[in-house]
């Protein structure tokens, strides 16, 4: 027998196996408490020759701001966690993805149920915290019978899972990457961002308000100019409102220009700079192009105010019931691992520090990872690296699930 083929037989690695291999992929839909379908899609793994440690162990994956179901699955992230035989479950929250607009149009008219109510884009991250998490850890505890599930948050996802964490008690580990714990700490960019956002709104507000003033000027022209000629009155514009940021339209033209950065050396050269939230050297350029096209969604202006007023005044609040998310570092106690790249503006050492700090977990990994940015620590280079990170994390929680809670840790 040759040498490839008795590596392949004996213990193969994660790029001997094919992706398919892995998994049987389903979906499933939770009802949130407010109305909304989520989408939840499963990666159940199918038992292989080699060894599988952490078989069966449930999973939930929340992406980030704009984000959808492509985060995770743009590169080998999801692969790595199959070949250690994880049960993956990806949430797409409200608007993203799978759990579309659209998609609640459907359900409604199936179930003969109303809409939601805030199904113009009315929501903001309260929304996420209070009803779509909630739902997506029922709906993922119910389907695999387990009282407690492994999370893992990026972003915006894992700053969800900081909150919920504080103040429930089902999840047996969590993992945030690229999460901070105080916004716009050690990022001046990210700050002056946030003053200015309250202006933009309302340059934006008004812009919009002199377009549909002057429409509605022409629009009365036109009805009297039909009176008077006896022809059909036009139908009335509709309203110019700003409720949400295009960035699915705004990834996609970045998708594009990529293309032409690739055929471009002077492109390509600028391209390789802007390094502000992605290392481009450290993905797969496809693999990129790929998240920008399909991986991006419209994100409401009630989410980015709420990330904007979390930056001006340094806190991290559900403004509808006062829970400080904060406050509730203090109470997390299962294993835990801060994952962030030494170079992402967003979640740095200064602004994960008070999670770290603060809370009570025996295992508890706080990390750069050299050379990354924000995006990449999903779909680069380092990705398996931060997945070797998240067995370790499970394979201490297995080991510990009969013992009795320990001494407090000494930092």
């Amino acid at each position: 027998m040759s040498a490839p083929a008795q590596r392949e037989v004996a213990h193969p690695t994660v790029d001997d196996v094919e992706f398919r291999a892995l998994y049987k992929k389903t979906k499933y839909v939770v009802e949130t408490a407010d109305g909304w379908s989520l989408v939840i899609t499963r990666y159940r793994p199918t038992p292989q020759t080699f060894p599988q440690p952490l078989f069966g162990e449930p999973m939930l994956l929340v992406h980030g701001f704009c984000q959808n179901r492509h985060a995770w699955t743009s590169g080998e992230f999801v692969k790595n966690l199959l070949f250690f035989g994880l049960d993956i479950h990806i949430l797409e929250l409200r608007g993203h993805g799978k759990s579309s607009i659209a998609f609640q149009h459907e359900r409604c008219a199936r179930f003969g149920r109303k809409l939601p109510s805030d199904l113009d884009y009315a929501w903001d991250i309260d929304s996420y915290f209070l009803y779509d998490l909630p739902a997506a850890v029922a709906g993922v505890r119910r389907i695999t019978r387990r009282e407690k599930i492994f999370y893992c948050g990026h972003s915006m996802g894992g700053i969800l899972g900081y909150g919920y964490a504080g103040i429930h008690d089902h999840f047996e580990g969590i993992v945030t990457i690229g999460a901070p714990g105080e916004m716009g700490r050690g990022s001046f960019a990210l700050k002056l961002l946030a003053f200015a956002e309250p202006v933009v709104q309302s340059t934006v507000d008004a812009t919009l308000a002199s377009l549909n003033l002057q429409r509605g000027m022409l629009h009365t022209a036109a009805e009297l100019g039909s009176k008077l000629f006896r022809r059909t009155p036009p139908d009335a514009p509709k309203p110019f409102r700003y409720r949400y940021l295009p960035l699915d339209t705004w990834l996609k033209l970045a998708s594009d220009a990529l293309g032409y950065a690739e055929e471009s050396p002077v492109l390509g050269m600028i391209a390789a700079r802007v390094n502000y939230l992605a290392r481009w050297d450290r993905m797969q350029m496809d693999n990129v192009r790929w998240l920008l096209k399909e991986g991006g969604e419209k994100e409401p202006r009630l989410v980015v105010e709420q990330f904007a007023r979390w930056a001006r005044a340094n806190e991290l609040v559900c403004y509808r019931t006062g829970y400080d998310f904060k406050r509730g570092f203090g109470k997390i106690r299962v294993p835990m691992a801060i994952i962030f790249g030494d170079q992402d503006p967003l979640a740095s050492v200064e602004s994960t520090r008070s999670v770290y700090r603060s809370a009570k977990s025996d295992y508890l990994l706080w990390r750069p990872v050299k050379g990354n940015s924000h995006i990449e620590l999903t779909m680069g280079h380092d990705a398996r690296q931060v997945c070797y990170d998240i067995k370790n994390l499970i394979e201490y929680a297995r080991t510990h699930r009969a013992r009795a809670p320990s001494l407090p840790r000494i930092r």
